[in-house]
């Protein structure tokens, strides 16, 4: 990492325009030259003098001294700071349920226009995730049967491009709940996090899978897992979109079935919370309120190596300050 170079007291920097000043009183008002001659018709000339050649050598040195002092008193050094932020303890499993209809056109924008299940899904799932910066978080979809779409991880980039990669029908039909439970479950069993969470969303009713919700629910339960449960979609009827033969886009309305009564059930068991999310306003709410449900412990340490320059300019400017001593004594030496 290439750290730039700063100055722990930059204000010392501003005496350095005081050294164009200093040259130029001393040119102007210097000492005249104090030598006498014989033929007095030189006295005038020589009183208009005020510098003599050894003078201007010996006076550049002095002027190189007192600049490599001032930027040694502004301190140049270079600050490398670093922060150790100790995890929060928190591995969270999101199930997102990715059955046919979750593309049911049920939730409006505060502008109006229609939005899907799935596209809300992933807005507020994404939203979700970049609020919890130091969890680990995994992602199981699931339909007819449950797919891990992310291991448990922090690297959070690469879990929002697959939140944008989730599409209905990349699991298969029907909605198997338990199924993901034990996915999400079997993710979370071996880790040695402090808290385990599962963040369950369907707008159905389990209707496939070998392994029933309220057992999945009471097995992850035994792990130390959390449960919140979701139930997406409107509270009646919601627009479906179908193709004819022709390949045309047609609408239709399709029931909305889903078991809120499992899904209160499976939250009991699992120590959390369900919540019914009917309207657009609500889902976005939802995922804001299990994040404040599930607050990160999060310690930082902040720590700076500081590393000083100093000696770069006060060591030559020792040595310009010793050449001038040792000129001025010898070749330089003025007469008086």
């Amino acid at each position: 990492m290439n750290v730039p170079l700063t100055f722990a007291h930059p204000w010392a920097l501003a005496l350095l325009l005081l050294l164009p000043a200093l040259a130029f009183l001393r040119g102007h008002w210097g000492k005249a030259p104090a030598m006498e001659y014989s033929g007095l018709s030189l006295l005038g000339k020589l009183a208009r003098a005020r510098k003599v050649q050894p003078g201007g050598w010996l006076s550049a040195l002095r002027y190189l001294v007192l600049l490599c002092c001032i930027v040694a008193l502004a301190r140049p050094q270079k600050v490398d700071t670093s922060t150790q932020v100790q995890e929060s303890g928190i591995d969270m499993m999101l199930a997102i349920d990715l059955s046919p209809s979750m593309e049911a056109l049920d939730y409006h924008k505060p502008n109006g226009d229609e939005i899907s299940r799935v596209e809300l899904v992933r807005e507020t799932v994404g939203d979700f995730i970049q609020d919890r910066p130091n969890d680990r978080i995994g992602m199981v979809a699931f339909a007819g049967e449950a797919y891990l779409m992310s291991p448990l991880t922090l690297d959070h980039d690469w879990l929002l491009q697959n939140v944008q990669r989730l599409r209905v029908g990349l699991a298969g039909d029907a909605t198997a709940i338990g199924s993901a439970l034990a996915t999400c479950a079997n993710r979370l069993r071996d880790q040695p996090a402090k808290s385990k969470i599962i963040v369950l969303l369907t707008d159905g009713a389990n209707n496939a899978g070998k392994i029933t919700p309220i057992a999945a629910a009471e097995a992850a339960h035994a792990l130390g897992i959390k449960i919140y449960t979701i139930g997406a979609g409107s509270a009646d009827v919601a627009k479906f979109p179908t193709r004819d033969i022709f390949g045309r886009v047609t609408y239709t309305t399709i029931p909305v079935d889903i078991d809120n009564d499992a899904l209160q059930k499976i939250a009991d068991i699992g120590g959390g919370k369900f919540f019914r999310a009917a309207d657009y306003d609500t889902l976005k709410h939802v995922y804001k309120e299990i994040n404040t449900l599930e607050t990160s412990q999060v310690a930082v340490k902040h720590f700076h190596h500081v590393k000083e320059y100093f000696t770069y300019a006060l060591y030559p400017g020792l040595l310009f300050l010793g050449l001038e001593i040792v000129l001025a004594n010898t070749r330089l030496r003025r007469v008086p």
